[in-house]
């Protein structure tokens, strides 16, 4: 436990306390039991831990009395603080006047108190966990070793408070931080689709009412330019639905129907006599995210689709489950990935540099959007892959 490392100074001393933002905070059994452990070990009436305000005693925690404050002046906390002892043991036989001074201060009249101050790690005391007595006694060692003890377990908790407080305003900044990027995203997105929309039409338009009429050069350099123009689209698409998954990760949770939920996805793939799209019958999931579920099976579907040269596309669902995780497989008979590239298809902007089925080249966010997904809900995901053969993309989802 961290002992008084500096000279005693009021000013730092309460701004360390700040730091906690621990005073007038309500009811903590963590704080309860420790107070009782003290009184019980110590043989004790009365067991406290006070925080020393600027002018008062503020009681996270008291056993055997009722009174959550009293007046720092006079205080045997305040007494504590200034001593150079690790711990204060105080008798009023051994000091009459220190007692006689502290009778306006406490509820009872009391002849004993044990007080070890708490430092926090740049050595200012920020409170003490005390006991009293109304009668005068001694401790013995093993009950002063206890109370050590007690302490320094009540001093983690205080650590521990700061460091969750910290946290949390970390949290909060990064919070905002994310939100204005994603509105940067957003308000850039808008403001490039509305021109690239013109682009794409007045090109289309341009190349279909001068069909015949450009040389063969000509006619390449367009057909370059509307291509290249579906890649920013689908590229700029896909930097909005990145920055969107956070707001799917925030739906609500709920059962749903396996079968009924992977029937509406394949409904709106299972467009062409080449696509064949099998899935699991009869399968309840229990308080799960199905907006957030609904995305990873669409990305995963639609990138199985559309990398696979095969004349007859298959795309194979299977779902298993223990007592901490659902697992789900989708696999595909595609073109199938290279081993050196498994590692980084996850990866934000990653691309295998490998077109679709229209010629159309990945923009790289798709699978990390997945991977977001997933890993919010406190799973995994992986990929098995032969290039030629298809792949095989694992995940799990936890089970609330």
């Amino acid at each position: 436990m961290q002992h008084k490392i500096v000279p005693f100074n009021e000013k730092l001393r309460r701004a360390a306390l700040k730091e906690y933002a621990i005073l007038n905070t309500g009811p903590d059994s963590d704080y309860d039991n420790l107070t009782f452990l003290a009184s019980t070990v110590c043989d004790t009436p009365v067991a406290k831990i006070s925080v020393v305000d600027k002018d008062r005693i503020w009681n996270k925690s008291a056993l055997g009395i009722q009174h959550c404050e009293t007046s720092r002046k006079h205080s045997f906390c305040d007494y504590a603080i200034h001593q150079d002892a690790d711990i204060v043991i105080l008798k009023r036989s051994e000091y009459p006047q220190l007692f006689e001074s502290s009778k306006g201060v406490y509820d009872q009249d009391y002849s004993f108190y044990a007080g070890i101050p708490l430092y926090n790690f740049q050595g200012h005391a920020i409170a003490v966990l005390c006991v009293l007595d109304t009668k005068e006694r001694d401790l013995d060692e093993i009950q002063k070793k206890a109370l050590f003890a007690l302490a320094e377990q009540t001093l983690n908790l205080f650590e521990f408070r700061k460091q969750k407080k910290k946290l949390y305003e970390v949290q909060v900044k990064l919070k905002e931080k994310y939100q204005e990027l994603e509105r940067f995203a957003s308000l850039v997105s808008h403001d490039l689709k509305s021109p690239l929309a013109n682009i794409i039409s007045l090109s289309e338009l341009l190349k279909d009412e001068n069909k015949g009429k450009f040389d063969e050069e000509t006619s390449q350099y367009l057909q370059f330019l509307v291509e290249s123009s579906y890649s920013l689209r689908n590229y700029i698409d896909g930097i909005l639905s990145f920055y969107r998954s956070d707001h799917v990760l925030q739906k609500d949770y709920t059962n749903v129907d396996l079968h009924k939920m992977l029937k509406g996805i394949v409904d709106l793939y299972q467009v062409a006599d080449d696509i064949h799209i099998t899935y699991p019958d009869d399968i309840m999931l229990n308080n799960v995210n199905k907006a957030a579920l609904t995305q990873i099976f669409m990305n995963l579907i639609g990138n199985a689709l559309k990398y696979n040269d095969k004349d007859s596309r298959k795309v194979d669902i299977a779902f298993s489950k223990n007592e901490t995780h659902y697992f789900f497989e989708v696999k595909d008979n595609g073109k199938g990935i290279a081993k050196e590239k498994l590692d980084d298809i996850f990866n934000l902007f990653t691309t295998l540099e490998t077109a679709d089925r229209d010629g159309n080249m990945g923009s790289g966010i798709g699978l990390a959007t997945v991977k977001k997904l997933v890993e919010s809900m406190g799973g995994k995901i992986h990929v098995e892959s032969k290039p030629g053969e298809g792949s095989s993309f694992k995940f799990s989802v936890k089970r609330i």
